[in-house]
């Protein structure tokens, strides 16, 4: 591909539609957020105003439960102090408002980086064919993953991925749905850690993911350079960070062949979401791979830690006996796929001159979660639950076309939703203190004829956590122990499910007409109120936390990445860097009778 090929979506039109899009999503946000204060006019319409009062935004929206602004894309303009309309410019728009937002002088230039970069990806989606909706809801399960288009629903500067030039991004990038060959290194054992659940271990794992004529050139490759392969674990990496990262921050280890670079694997795989996971496409039934990715995306540098990688088997295992053994996991058909192995390189020079936490400390590990290929029965497909999110160019929704196909009510398909998804979610808070991410590209939909028959969670070592300070932990498992304040410990729903999920799904099917917001809300508290019967043993509990309360605290993830955007949460205390501001009123306080 040439040059200026590469960039053939960087065009006039795709770009300015691609910033009002950005614009809209920024006003919307930002404003839940309260870092702006939209004043309403006499026309109808809301304006915000520059820094310095020398530019206003004006434009229409409606605003919906938990003060979600449905801000209309085509109808924002941009004027100077004459009133003079000026054209949009995603830029200047922070730049702008820079101080409302809380944007230091080194924040800014960093931030307007990961901006631009996320207006170049939503720009090469709008330079696609479009898919509608409705095809996109029968397609198969790494179609949809690649077809989604709008990244976190929250955070406004969702797809930066500072590092990826041009051509790593057409490369690596999930939507532009190119395959990619892992590329295998040889680590000394001395220098690796490689842990596996109880019924799995190191020789069964490898001979399951390559071929034995694979592993047959891997072998050839070390005994050439008059090495033992015994003394050695394989180790998958993301191609860009051996070229980039491995092959230079790593050079020690390579020359001293404590690291040996074998070449690519085999397999076709395809990125997922989260960017540095992959799944098999030439065998779905094999394991997805998680890599290290010394790349800035959304406030992290996604790195995986090599001390952390020890115990992710055992705190999977831990889990999954959890999930098999309990009643109500099982009736709602519940379940996770387990990370099952993985592997972590351990850098001596490194680690000696940082500090726990360090992304040095993050760039050469791995791990293999399980595949949900094989869990599907005849007649069920499967689709990322950020899919109930996903609006075509036209405007036509992904929920709506699978409400379409089930020929079930609007409300009839949504319970059966929350039962499958919220239910577990509530489970895990009240019978085990335990809490997800659950948010939509860490859970799977399982799908028959359009409707959710059951959920499965991933992304587990790195995203559960126990609140319980009396909880009894296997040894290996003690990590996942966080110390929250009790006033904090329910908005691990409140924030992940209602705020950063439901509040976005409620505004589509109210857009589309197919449910009112009152429908809906009592559909959610419906939900709830049908678990909380189920486990009358846990009523001091759901009196203790309560699902129905008044309002619960508004925490704000874009001014978390506004404040830090390299680190924006320390992962050793996440309770302690949340950003609350304000309250929400409870979209289904006052609910919790409707039912009886």
């Amino acid at each position: 591909m040439s040059p200026r090929d590469a960039v053939a979506h960087l065009t006039p039109d795709l770009w300015d539609r691609a910033g009002r899009l950005l614009i809209r999503k920024a006003l919307a946000e930002f404003t839940h957020e309260r870092l702006l204060a939209p004043e309403l006019g006499p026309d109808g319409r809301y304006a915000v105003t520059s820094d310095d009062g020398a530019v206003t935004y004006r434009f229409a929206a409606r605003v919906l439960s938990l003060d979600h602004w449905l801000v209309e894309a085509d109808s924002i303009t941009r004027h100077d102090r004459t009133g003079t309309e000026l054209p949009l410019d995603a830029l200047d728009f922070f730049i702008e408002l820079s101080e409302r937002l809380g944007l230091s002088e080194d924040v800014l230039p960093v931030y307007l980086e990961e901006i631009s970069s996320t207006l170049s990806g939503t720009a090469f989606k709008l330079a696609g064919e479009p898919v509608g909706a409705a095809q996109l809801a029968k397609s198969g399960f790494q179609e949809i993953e690649t077809g989604m288009t709008e990244g976190h629903p929250c955070f406004v500067a969702n797809n930066g991925r500072l590092g990826f030039g041009i051509h790593e991004y057409l490369s690596y990038a999930p939507e532009t749905a190119s395959p990619v060959h892992l590329i295998w290194l040889a680590a000394r054992r001395d220098r690796s850690t490689f842990t596996t659940s109880a019924d799995l271990d190191y020789d069964a794992l490898i001979h399951s993911e390559l071929s034995e004529q694979t592993r047959a050139r891997f072998a050839q490759t070390l005994t050439d350079l008059g090495l033992d392969p015994a003394d050695y674990h394989l180790l998958p990496v993301h191609p860009w960070q051996w070229w980039n990262k491995l092959s230079v921050s790593f050079a020690a280890e390579v020359a001293r062949q404590h690291l040996v670079c074998l070449g690519p694997g085999d397999d076709e795989h395809l990125a997922q979401q989260s960017i540095r996971t992959f799944f098999n496409t030439s065998d779905p039934s094999k394991h997805y791979v998680k890599t290290a990715l010394s790349v800035l995306n959304m406030g992290f540098m996604r790195g995986l830690s090599a001390a952390y990688m020890e115990a992710t088997p055992a705190i999977n295992d831990w889990l999954a006996g959890l999930v098999s053994a309990d009643d109500t996991f099982r009736s709602c058909g519940f379940s996770i796929i387990r990370e099952r192995a993985a592997i972590g390189y351990h850098h001596r020079q490194y680690e000696a001159a940082t500090a726990k936490g360090s992304p040095y400390r993050k760039m050469l590990a791995a791990l293999w979660r399980e595949s949900p290929v094989p869990t599907l029965e005849p007649g069920q497909r499967l689709a990322t639950m950020a899919s109930l999110l996903h609006t075509d160019p036209d405007g036509a929704s992904f929920v709506s076309a699978l409400i379409e196909e089930s020929g079930l009510t609007p409300a009839t398909w949504l319970r059966r939703y929350l039962d499958a998804y919220l239910t577990p979610v509530l489970h895990s808070f009240y019978a085990y203190d335990l809490v997800f991410m659950p948010h939509g590209e860490n859970v799977i939909l399982v799908i028959e004829d359009g409707a959710v028959q059951r959920v499965i969670f991933k992304d587990i070592a790195e995203e559960i956590a126990v609140m319980d300070p009396t909880a009894v932990l296997p040894p290996t498992v003690e990590r996942i122990r966080v110390d929250v304040p009790e006033d904090k410990k329910l908005l691990s729903i409140f924030t992940d499910v209602f705020d950063c999920f439901l509040r976005f799904l409620n505004g589509i099917l109210v857009t589309e007409g197919l449910l009112e917001e009152d429908t809906f809300w009592q559909t959610v508290a419906d939900s709830v109120l049908s678990y909380q019967r189920s486990a009358p043993h846990l009523a001091d509990k759901f009196a203790q936390y309560d699902m129905f309360t008044e309002d619960f605290a508004l925490s704000c993830l874009n001014r978390l990445q506004l404040r830090n955007n390299r680190e924006m949460v320390d992962l050793q205390d996440p309770a302690g860097a949340l950003q609350l501001i304000g309250t929400l009123r409870n979209p289904i306080a006052g609910l919790g009778r409707a039912a009886d």
